[in-house]
């Protein structure tokens, strides 16, 4: 609790949370006022794609850059040298400053996504389901990110090293991933389509898309031929849960592994 309310008070006086908050509840609300147009029963679930298609051009690498310099400040300013020669092991401060950096980020945005329920309700039809669902993957996205630049605030030594780090992970995830896979697609085939599928969904934006749409029934997995039966292995839900806690145990085991005690400016 300690660690939360420290975090708390550093994140209050600097600029990046409140970014990160103000762009969240800019583009929720203008997408709303363009989204009203839309149909009362089936437009929520057009709007929620859309606001979810516009969240990942940005939540990403705000919570990596949130997450990096969130650490890489105990670094500036000697706190995590003097944790560690007073006892502290930095796998367990790592763990505290993580579960704090999280719960900082999750808290404002999602009050203000429960707080989005009231006006969405005079626009459209509410589905509670449908709406718990989005706020599943727009979580699992922030938990992902956010520890991975826990991550590189770990291994990073300066500032112009995370900023490096950053970019170049939210490039893979955005683009490299895919183009990659689009390489391997000629090659795949019955026998290797299931290794192929887990690739893809290692992507946590993909795997957050598949679920978010088949919640809302937008991809039917009812009658489907042989090959997606292969490539479709596992439930979309669970591509998601194994996706995040695959990406926050290797972000943190990384994070410990590669770790850099002191950074400078």
């Amino acid at each position: 609790m300690h660690y939360i309310w420290k975090e708390w008070k550093e994140n209050i006086k600097g600029k990046g949370l409140w970014l990160a908050f103000a762009l969240i509840v800019l583009v929720s609300v203008s997408l709303l006022f363009r989204s009203s147009a839309l149909s009362f029963d089936q437009g929520f679930y057009i709007h929620l794609i859309n606001l979810f298609d516009a969240f990942v051009y940005f939540i990403p690498i705000l919570c990596l850059f949130l997450g990096a310099f969130s650490l890489f400040q105990e670094k500036e300013q000697k706190t995590l040298i003097m944790l560690l020669t007073r006892g502290e092991h930095f796998t367990g401060f790592l763990c505290k400053k993580s579960v704090a950096i999280q719960s900082v980020l999750l808290g404002p945005i999602a009050l203000w996504l429960f707080l989005y329920l009231i006006p969405l309700k005079f626009y459209f039809q509410i589905d509670g389901p449908a709406y718990l669902a989005f706020l599943f993957t727009i979580t699992s996205l922030i938990l992902v990110f956010t520890q991975f630049g826990v991550f590189v605030g770990s291994i990073s030594r300066s500032r112009m090293q995370i900023v490096g780090f950053v970019i170049a992970i939210w490039f893979y995830f955005f683009f490299l991933h895919d183009f990659l896979l689009l390489s391997w697609l000629s090659n795949v085939t019955y026998d290797n389509v299931k290794l192929f599928s887990s690739f893809y969904f290692l992507n946590p934006l993909q795997a957050a898309r598949i679920y978010l749409e088949s919640a809302f029934g937008v991809y039917s997995f009812e009658h489907m031929s042989k090959l997606l039966q292969s490539f479709m292995w596992l439930k979309p839900s669970l591509f998601l849960i194994g996706n995040v806690v695959l990406g926050l145990l290797l972000s943190f085991g990384a994070g410990v592994a590669f770790k850099r005690k002191e950074g400078s400016q």
